[in-house]
């Protein structure tokens, strides 16, 4: 590989034609380093209930959770900062070398954190050592998408250039189905306490592996050919992070960039695969293993939504899958969730719950509740059983219609408040077991996780070539990450957060759904005002 094509200033880059095995090589290598790094990143959300035990433990299910979600969120915090220097190491340095030190980073934080011992044997140095290794992970990924969307588009013909970088996109739901496979091998080769006690440390140090193999996939790559031209002519950017800013017409760039593509996009693969995940463990109460299963199914499927409009943005623009995906969006989300809800009975079975009191305040951040009746929500909360919320004169809990008789219960111990709330309804409810759905409600639960990957795909596959089209090659690397890890690490890294809390808040099921259909009405708002009509151009060709 040694393609070197001088380019004036500002003008359109004269792609390379790679040969087909080279060309083979650069999707590879760079697909794969993306599927491993979203592994590593993954492999953490996956796990969400054995960590929040294990390294949370506070006795509140809601708040463990609840911090989980907060510690992966601080990784996505971080993913801006990384965007900023290692985007900055791209611009400057060259993007095959920028890319091999992300990777590197990420494979060792990740093997760290299998590593740390848990909470209940050194206190809390044992979050502490999450959250350092999550900050690392963070900057880990902030840089590596940059590296790997621009390294692949610029090699690319432009004619194909939508298609061949929409395996990146493709890459990021392989390392979500790779974190669920190993995860799913893991526990079939265990017995259910051992994996319990430390296997699932084994998914985590696992990455080793995997990082030796990326490594020697990318030691085989040759500098991009925009980037060589740029050091021959000695046009290599002074500052990338400062001329990102300065660059004409940057800051309008880089504003749609980051609140028209990078925003919505994230919560909308959010919403579709992890708060998918959760819903289907939490609220519809099935067997961990089978819902892994399900959703492993339903993203390996969807993976070719992905390749499909790349491929499809060669033909029609960036723009209008991109567009076209948000309005769907809008309209399909909560039907989608809707049909998940329906395909079988829920935490909590078929009859309504109501939790009413005159002091039903819940704060989800407190370890106990201050009222009896906030207590009562936290628990429900807590085992993913939907209710209503009302006013009343004194503490009533009912279920169908029926009140219960709350007169016996210790409301100091959660197990013992559990275990009075099942006498009085006369039934399980807390401790009832995980269901395994039929081959009919599989159907429809993969059914609808596929609407929500559809449209994941047409905003999500396209994204690679459109960012690095819009802007200029001197800085590219800075400006299409910083926006881009800004919209991904702050609205979709504190989704299952502020989801989860909106759910804590109302007894919804649903209501978290609001967050990510109100950032996609602002993205979808943006990207038809900001983003360019027509066929692609190259960067040359914009004109604002």
């Amino acid at each position: 590989m040694n393609a070197s094509i001088a380019q004036p200033p500002g003008q359109v880059a004269a792609h390379a034609e790679p040969s087909a095995k080279d060309m083979r090589l650069i999707i590879a290598a760079s697909t794969a380093g993306t599927v491993f790094e979203w592994y590593d990143f993954f492999i953490y959300g996956t796990l969400g209930a054995i960590l929040s035990k294990t390294f949370f433990p506070t006795g509140n299910a809601t708040l463990e959770m609840l911090l989980f979600w907060l510690v992966f969120a601080v990784g996505f915090g971080f993913r801006p900062l990384g965007a900023v220097l290692f985007g900055f190491l791209g611009d400057r340095l060259g993007r095959k070398y920028t890319f091999l030190v992300t990777v590197m980073l990420m494979g060792v934080a990740t093997a760290g954190v299998g590593l740390v011992p848990s909470a209940d044997a050194i206190g809390w140095w044992a979050p502490g050592l999450v959250i350092v290794l999550r900050v690392l992970q963070g900057l880990a990924l902030g840089g590596e998408y940059g590296g790997a969307a621009v390294y692949v588009a610029e090699h690319s013909p432009f004619a194909r250039r939508g298609y061949f970088t929409s395996y990146i996109q493709a890459g990021v739901v392989g390392g979500f189905v790779l974190s669920l496979l190993v995860v799913l091998a893991c526990k079939a080769a265990m017995a259910p306490e051992t994996w319990l006690a430390w296997g699932w440390r084994v998914p985590f140090v696992i990455s080793l592996a995997l990082l030796a193999i990326s490594l020697w996939m990318r030691l085989k790559l040759s500098e991009s050919p925009v980037f060589v031209a740029m050091q021959e002519e000695g046009e290599i950017a002074g500052n990338p992070f400062v001329e990102s800013f300065t660059y004409p017409g940057n800051r309008k760039r880089i504003l749609v960039a980051l609140f028209g593509v990078a925003a919505g996009l994230t919560v909308i693969w959010y919403t579709a695969m992890f708060s998918g995940l959760a819903f289907i463990k939490a609220t519809m109460h099935v067997e961990d293993t089978k819902a892994e299963i399900l959703v492993g199914i339903a993203a390996l499927l969807g993976t070719g939504f992905f390749i499909l409009f790349g491929h499809l943005s060669d033909k029609w623009g960036r723009k209008k899958p991109i567009v076209i995906g948000y309005a769907l969006t809008l309209l399909l989300l909560f039907p989608a969730y809707w049909v998940i809800g329906a395909s079988g009975e829920r935490a909590g079975g078929s009859a309504p719950w109501t939790i009413a009191g005159p002091d039903c305040g819940y704060d989800a951040f407190a370890k106990d509740q201050g009222t009896d009746c906030g207590k009562l929500m936290g628990d429900f909360t807590g085992a993913g059983i939907a209710y209503t919320l009302k006013q009343g004169p004194a503490l009533a809990v009912e279920v169908g219609g029926a009140a219960l008789d709350l007169s016996g219960i210790d409301w100091a111990s959660a197990k013992a408040r559990k275990a009075g709330i099942e006498q009085a309804a006369g039934r399980p409810v807390f401790s009832a077991p995980k269901v395994t759905p039929g081959l009919g409600q599989s159907l429809l639960i993969i059914g609808a996780l596929l609407v929500l990957m559809a449209l994941s795909g047409a905003t999500y596959g396209p994204v690679a070539s459109l960012l690095a089209e819009m802007f200029p090659p001197r800085v590219r690397y800075s400006s299409m990450s910083i926006p881009y890890h800004i919209g991904t690490g702050y609205f979709g890294g504190f989704l299952p957060l502020i989801s989860t809390y909106i759910v804590a808040k109302t007894g919804n099921p649903f209501s978290g759904l609001w967050y990510t259909w109100g950032v996609v009405l602002v993205a979808f708002l943006v990207a038809a005002w900001g983003l360019p009509n027509g066929p692609p151009r190259d960067f040359a060709d914009d004109v604002d």
